[in-house]
């Protein structure tokens, strides 16, 4: 696309200032002891009986039995537990998980305490019996007094999920988390093989890698996973291995050639930096509408070579020419010339039919990415992989070993730091399940699927295009979404827990379904032409739901990345968040009421931040101008934070002035990719899952920079800790309670533009995580990317808000900018 006004790119506008954090400590809810001698007998008499029962099944144990025992420690009905307290890295007393036990409303964690450090926890409650601290409390009072009782660890304290899916004579494959340190890796890994194998226990050879955590799968039954529990000290959890599972159309097979041979007429396959790599289930290269846009031989590759590369399904041949074409029936039907400004890749990650689908497929994943790297380096690349897992999935948004896969690969966490782009589809809603409940409370019901989980890809959600149904065997049906509307095929993050990322980011086509007020089904009238795996048949198909959505999110970045070669992957993900919007169609579908903790709530989890606009996200206008940083901090030192960044901005302040009253936006993204912690360790203090977050928050008008400073960092405000400026933050639309989760953060402020001619000043500061609160891994002293996307925009279109910006950064030397040409 030609493009007039491109993204202003800044650098040096930020001054680095030391930073404490002004958010206080969240007090812990435990239980009074009005006995607290009583109490600490109860728990020691407990605690004694599970060593004793311990100790009887070691020695009955028909084979080797661990040294050491798994605890399981709960908390009183609707209080916390003090877990950090649980734990001792000196004495090799790990927390193993954490969980919330609904039905109780109780907190259960699990614990493994070594040989020979039996006493650590019986001398904890001996002192809170009989010593008391300076201030006549009870030792250890906030540890004891949470513990309300403790049992042997059994196979339903390890397992992550459903109970119900904890397999039970006939063997299944499993997920098993297996914890380890800097000393004990060798050992923990080749222990678990050990008893596996003594206990003929399946064992995949792949690996999964994390701080503390390696995942591996295994197929066993109740009974092996108890056993493997008994012998095996390093078993952290288990978990159930996911399963992945119109007009054109009518033309005969001669016509859709002529079709397709006339759009090739047309198209212009530009050499470019820019690649897709598709990761799915092969790719027929021998398309005549996708062999152009292949580059070399090795653009096609599978992570395991007996699998093939050509597709055994259809579905990755699908994805190609969406990924390619976008909008191929506009394309088709458009007599303009076409320029294509990026190559495929596929690498094919599922197996051919008939072989066995479970994989570890995070690993899966991982290996796939690094076929394209190797074959095809130092490319900007468009990660694309439309395939999710709906069984066995976590219903509250928590991280699944393949999401945080995804976010160890996008963050480089495990290699040298490198970055990348990832595309992942929401999953699909299925015609039946909308019998069950009625549009759209089916797509709400209807959690993102595995690996959507991922913090830093963006999910891909769909939104209903297309209404009108020509077949005349559907003439009995009627489309179930409008214009506009959130597919019915899309699914959402709206019963997740609040902690938990938004998902899907981001909406783009994926059609319709058609009902007859009874039965629901797909409709090739209501869905997206592409490019068929027959195509020696038929070269055209169709394909629908978050698939299609998910390539055309790629194909959109492809543009960017053509547009601006070597820009970052964290900025490009913030530029397409930054272009969403959403239709009045969706706010009238879940925004009914308007308030943040309701309605926007509600169109944030089911519609993410919208439809990405890529006019809006590749370019300026007069009236609408994206100011780009790209950024890196150090959030923290060991054991404390570290230093904000604190941006001046060129702005046009005397234009925004001269419109006085007139409606002006000011909007901000904030994009950046966390290393994963995972395992089920209850996601609070040192357990934290991100590595780091961070925040923005910007100057108001009610206040002055000195103000502003004060406000967002404890360390600006002397003496006087309270004194926390005269101001106050903006009225965002949606407000910190709903977009400070996850690992990109979008909001706007619709005012006056009086009232933004002073909003020139952007803080981005650090918020807790493992990296600072590990301080035993070593990783507090990292450094963290960032990218901040600002925009101005006003409705006024013969407003030159472009030209202003871009002669202040010609007045101000202090500020460098960089137009790529």
């Amino acid at each position: 696309m030609s493009v007039e006004k491109k993204n202003i790119f800044l650098s040096d506008t930020n001054t680095a200032i030391p930073y404490v954090s002004r958010s206080m400590p969240i007090g812990k809810n435990y239980p009074q002891r009005d006995n607290s001698k009583s109490h600490a007998a109860f728990i020691g008499r407990k605690l004694s009986e599970c060593y004793e029962r311990s100790e009887t099944q070691k020695q009955a144990a028909a084979i080797r039995y661990k040294e050491g025992v798994y605890l399981e420690f709960s908390s009183a009905a609707k209080y916390d537990l003090a877990i950090k307290s649980l734990e001792s890295l000196t004495q090799g007393i790990r927390l193993l998980n954490v969980k919330t036990d609904e039905a109780t409303e109780t907190i259960k964690a699990t614990v493994y305490i070594p040989s020979g450090k039996e006493s650590y926890f019986i001398k904890k409650i001996e002192a809170y019996s009989s010593e008391v601290t300076a201030k006549g409390i009870p030792k250890n009072n906030d540890l004891v007094r949470s513990i309300e009782d403790i049992r042997i660890a059994m196979l339903d304290s390890f397992w992550i999920g459903n109970q119900d899916d904890i397999p039970d004579e006939v063997a299944q494959w499993c997920e098993v988390w297996i914890r380890y340190d800097k000393l004990s890796f060798d050992d923990a890994l080749s222990n678990v093989v050990e008893c596996c194998n003594a206990l003929e226990i399946e064992i995949d050879e792949n690996k999964l890698f994390f701080p503390e955590r390696v995942v591996r799968l295994i197929k066993a039954d109740r009974a092996q996973l108890s056993g493997l529990i008994s012998c095996c000290k390093y078993i952290a959890e288990f978990r159930r291995a996911p399963e992945p599972t119109g007009f054109f159309n009518d033309l005969s097979g001669a016509e859709q050639q002529e079709w397709v041979k006339e759009l090739l007429n047309r198209a212009d396959f530009k050499d470019s930096n820019s690649y897709i790599c598709l990761l799915d289930t092969g790719l027929n290269n021998s398309h005549p509408l996708i062999s152009p846009a292949i580059k070399d031989d090795e653009a096609l590759q599978a992570v395991n070579v007996a699998w093939g590369v050509t597709d055994h399904m259809g579905h990755g041949t699908e994805m190609a020419g969406v990924a390619i074409y976008n909008d191929l029936k506009d394309r088709l039907l458009d007599n303009n010339s076409i320029d294509i400004n990026h190559g495929i890749e596929s690498v094919k990650i599922l197996p051919p039919k008939g072989e066995n689908p479970i994989r570890l497929y995070g690993a899966i994943t991982e290996q796939a990415v690094a076929l394209a790297e190797i074959s095809n380096p130092k490319v900007d690349r468009a990660l694309c992989m439309a395939v999710t897992s709906p069984d066995y999935n976590t219903e509250d948004g928590s991280p699944t070993s393949w999401s945080a896969a995804v976010d160890s690969i996008t963050s480089g966490a495990n290699e040298n730091g490198e970055k990348r782009l990832f595309f992942i589809s929401a999953g699909n809603v299925f015609p039946k399940e909308l019998s069950n409940a009625e549009y759209p409370n089916s797509s709400i019901l209807h959690g993102v699927e595995n690996p959507g989980q991922s913090w830093n890809a963006l999910t891909v959600g769909a939104v209903s295009n297309d209404i009108q149904i020509k077949d005349p065997s559907f003439k009995d049906f009627k489309p179930v979404a409008d214009v506009g509307q959130l597919s019915p095929y899309s699914s959402t993050s709206v019963t997740w827990n609040n902690k938990w990322p938004i998902k899907p980011e981001i909406l783009l086509d994926g059609g319709n379904m058609a009902t007859n007020g009874v039965d629901y089904t797909e409709c090739e009238d209501l869905s997206i032409l592409t490019t068929n795996s027959k195509h020696l048949v038929r070269p055209l198909s169709t394909i629908w739901g978050t698939s299609s959505a998910t390539a055309q999110a790629a194909w959109m970045a492809a543009q960017i990345n053509a547009e601006y070669p070597g820009i970052w992957p964290e900025t490009v993900r913030a530029l397409l968040v930054h272009s969403a919007r959403w239709t009045e169609a969706m706010r009238k579908q879940f925004c009914t009421e308007d308030s943040k903790t309701k309605g926007r709530k509600q169109l944030l989890r089911s519609c993410g931040y919208g439809i990405p606009n890529l006019d809006k996200a590749i370019q300026c206008a007069n009236n609408s101008v994206n100011l780009v940083i790209q950024g890196e901090l150090q959030p923290f030192t060991k054991n404390k934070m570290n230093e904000m960044h604190l941006h001046e901005l060129p702005w046009p302040k005397s234009v925004l002035q001269s419109l006085g009253e007139t409606e002006a936006i000011i909007r901000v993204t904030l994009s950046y990719f966390i290393e994963p912690g995972p395992g089920e360790v209850g996601w609070k203090d040192k357990y934290r899952y991100p590595s780091c977050g961070l925040r923005f928050d910007v100057i108001n008008s009610n206040e002055t920079l000195d103000d502003f400073n004060k406000r967002v960092n404890i360390k600006m405000r002397g003496d006087d800790k309270k004194d926390s400026g005269d101001g106050n933050s903006r009225d965002w639309y949606l407000g910190v309670g709903n977009r400070d989760t996850g690992s990109i953060h979008s909001d706007f402020c619709d005012d006056l533009a009086i009232n933004l001619c002073d909003a020139n000043h952007v803080a981005v500061y650090p918020v807790v995580g493992w990296w600072r609160e590990r301080a035993h891994l070593g990783k507090y002293n990292e450094k963290i990317r960032y990218s901040l996307v600002v925009s101005i925009e006003t409705p006024e279109t013969n407003t030159d808000l472009y030209t202003s910006i871009v002669t202040e950064i010609t007045n101000t030397t202090a500020v460098e900018v960089t137009i790529p040409s």
